[in-house]
Formats: C-alpha cells, sequence, structure tokens
C-alpha cells in the first residue's frame, strides 16, 4: 500500500533546529568525527544494473552499511557518534574550556568519561553502537532488550562490555523501562527515538547517519532521482530525507518511507496525520524495524519532506534477501538481513505497480538510492531465511 503525502506541513521548510541537525555543515562535522575512529571508511556503493532492467528504471544503486564500522549496521554511525558528542560536552563543561575530538582519550577527558554511563533500548543494532561507543571512550553501557531480542543479538552487544537488561513486552516497552531507569540513577539515556523534552540526542543520534548520504553522493555518477529506505522509529529516513533537502532544496529526490506492514507506525502516523501508537501485534520477520511509536522529531522532518509512505509486506522482504544473495545477471552478491533491504523491498513492490509507478513517478530514466542498512546480524536467522550462510555467499561473490 502506498500513499502520497497529506500533511498540512508537506513541502514546507525544515524546522530551523532541524535544518541544523541535518543539514549540509552538521554532515560534514560527522565526517571529522569518523576521521578519528580508527575502523572507519565509507561504505561500498553497489550498482544493479540488472534488476534495474527487469523492473524497468534506470538505474539502482545500494549503499551497504553491512560494512560499517565492524558492527554490520548503519547504526554504528548513530548511538556512538552521540555517546563521543556527550562526553566531550560534559569535559567542556566540567573543564571549562573547548574540548577537541584529539583530545578524547586524554587523562583529563578519560576521568571524565569514566564516570559516565549511557544506556537505552535496542532491537540489537543500536544497542550495540551505544555499548562501543562506550567502551571506545571508557564509559559504563547498560543496554534494555525486549523479549523478542535474539540470543545472539543480545551476545554480539555484549561483547562490547554492556550490561544487558532483559524487558517484558515490546521495543516501546524497553524504551519506557530505559527511561526510566536511567533517571533514577542519573545515567544519560541515547535513545534514537524522541518524546516531549527528549529531543537533542535522538537528533545527534540521526545527524550521524547523514554520513551515508554524503558519502553515497560523492560516488554517485548522478545525483538519484528517487530514495526508497525503511524506517522503524523513523531515524534514518528523517536523516536521509532531511539531508537531501538541504542539499538539493526544490531539486530533491522523490523520497519514499517504506515501513514493515505489520509494524508500519509511521505509514499510520501519515495516514492520519499525527503520531500514532499501534497495539502490538503479529511480529514481522523485519525484527530491525518493529517499532510501534514514531519518533516525534523524526516525524516532524518527515511530514514536511517525505513524498509518499508505503507498506511491504514479509514475503517480500524475504524475497530481496534471497534476491540480492543469488542476484540477476551479473550484478554484486550482498548479504542483507532481514530488515537491511526493507527499502529494495518498497522498490518492488511499487514497480510492479502501474498505479504506484505513476503516483511517484517511476520510469525507465529514474536513477534510485537504496540503503542496505544491515547485513546478517544474526546469521542464524539468515541462513534459515535464505538457505546459505554469509560465508557461503561472500564465496560465491569472489
Amino acid at each position: 500500500m502506498l500513499i502520497r503525502n497529506q500533511h498540512a506541513d508537506y513541502l514546507k521548510p525544515l524546522e530551523a533546529v532541524d535544518a541544523e541537525t541535518l543539514g549540509v555543515e552538521a554532515a560534514e562535522t560527522v565526517e571529522r568525527f569518523l576521521s578519528h575512529r580508527p575502523n572507519h571508511r565509507p561504505t561500498p556503493l553497489r550498482s544493479l544494473p540488472a534488476l534495474a532492467q527487469e523492473l524497468g528504471i534506470g538505474a539502482i544503486h545500494l549503499k551497504d552499511e553491512g560494512f560499517r564500522l565492524g558492527l554490520g549496521s548503519f547504526k554504528a554511525l548513530g548511538g556512538a557518534y552521540a555517546v563521543i558528542r556527550l562526553v566531550l560536552e560534559a569535559a567542556e563543561k566540567k573543564l571549562g574550556r573547548p574540548v577537541a575530538i584529539a583530545e578524547l582519550h586524554s587523562p583529563e577527558v578519560a576521568k571524565i568519561s569514566a564516570s559516565m554511563t549511557f544506556g537505552c533500548a535496542t532491537d540489537g543494532n543500536h544497542g550495540r553502537s551505544v555499548a562501543q561507543g562506550a567502551q571506545l571512550v571508557g564509559a559504563r553501557s547498560v543496554i534494555f532488550v525486549h523479549a523478542g531480542v535474539s540470543d545472539a543479538r543480545v551476545a554480539a552487544i555484549a561483547r562490547y562490555g554492556a550490561v544487558m537488561e532483559r524487558v517484558a513486552g515490546t521495543y516501546d516497552d524497553s524504551v519506557a523501562e530505559a527511561a526510566r531507569v536511567c533517571e533514577a540513577h542519573g545515567w544519560t539515556v541515547v535513545s534514537d527515538t524522541s518524546w516531549p523534552g527528549y529531543e537533542r540526542i535522538p537528533g545527534l543520534v540521526m545527524q550521524g547517519y547523514t554520513a551515508i548520504f554524503r558519502e553515497a553522493l560523492e560516488k554517485l555518477p548522478q545525483p538519484p532521482t528517487h530514495v526508497f529506505i525503511q524506517s522503524g522509529v523513523g531515524g534514518i529516513a528523517a536523516a536521509a530525507s532531511g539531508y537531501l533537502a538541504s542539499r538539493f532544496g526544490e531539486a530533491r529526490p522523490t523520497f519514499i518511507v517504506v515501513d514493515p506492514a505489520r509494524a508500519a507506525c509511521i505509514f499510520e502516523t501519515a495516514r492520519q496525520g499525527k503520531p500514532v501508537k499501534l497495539a502490538h501485534g503479529e511480529p514481522t520477520v523485519m525484527a530491525m524495524l518493529e517499532c510501534y511509536e514514531p519518533s516525534q522529531v523524526a516525524w516532524r522532518v518527515l511530514s514536511r519532506v517525505a513524498d509518499a509512505f508505503m507498506t511491504v509486506e514479509d514475503d517480500t522482504a524475504v524475497e530481496v534477501m534471497n534476491l540480492l544473495a543469488r542476484p540477476f545477471g551479473h550484478d554484486p552478491v550482498v548479504v542483507a538481513g532481514e530488515s537491511g533491504g526493507a527499502g529494495l523491498a518498497g522498490l518492488l513492490v511499487a514497480a510492479r505497480d502501474p498505479n504506484m509507478r505513476a503516483a511517484i513517478g517511476l520510469d525507465a530514466h529514474s536513477r534510485v538510492l537504496l540503503v542496505i542498512t544491515e547485513g546478517a546480524t544474526d546469521p542464524d536467522r539468515y541462513r534459515e531465511l535464505v538457505g546459505l550462510t554469509p560465508g557461503d555467499i561472500a564465496v560465491a561473490g569472489k
């Protein structure tokens, strides 16, 4: 299902705080911070000409975040970036002077970061990023996971020294519990979703994601005409659309937000024109996108600059995983986790439907940018759905 943006704020300029958070200068700031990460390098941008021909469009490019900072997910850019920014800000306040990123591991700053604890709720990837960021600066992390998070994902977070806390219920229940416990202990919540009175830190998380699109534009032969991107609470979708709107203005690409049909909180928010909290239903295979309430700051951005909203079924997400593992023609092999290819799932659905194609102007000249937001972050689940291990695919792709 696809709907066009009908919100009263559609096509209005971003609010000043959002334009500053997600603009061109902000993305350059992120790049400066990333340059101090020892394992930082731009992630691959892959072209899929055979699939583009199959779908009757001009070009498809994938930004493959499965290679991001050793975490296998785009979220490596968000939580860890916010943690580092918050440590430096705490140091500036304590020391009474500006503190540069190059001082992060100085004795003065290290003493301050060692006294800090960062907490968050996660489906898996955001928690790994926060835990990694805390480990990088010598701080403590406490990560809250709901009942549906697999043991493999929990173990992957714990490897970074995090204290793990299981919470009964859904992702949104874990968000509430993380906020409650962190407030009680005086810890800093680094959430990728926002609520009234809590916007700046989720803004920093989203700011980290702008690096994806800055990198992509440096490598693309031409700017994209369309961007399909998946959305959980809305963070990466807002980062992408906000940055591209700031970069291109009225010449920006058409932007389509893709939700799992079983957890379509952004889609339903767009349909009703205001933030909507959904009832918990049947789990979606796109576990990293299983969110039932949107980030308010993300929706504020999307209401202005997203052009359309759509849903995809679980079967299509699994089809994408297999399609990328066994691609058309000479297209490259790509490992995409259950949620990682949801944007491509949206493109498949839209390209196969004449009415959807017309609604968003998708044609033989369209140049589509997609983000594979995660690799096989749960290898056992990947093998179950694709019938191959990530290692098998890596060998086949050589």
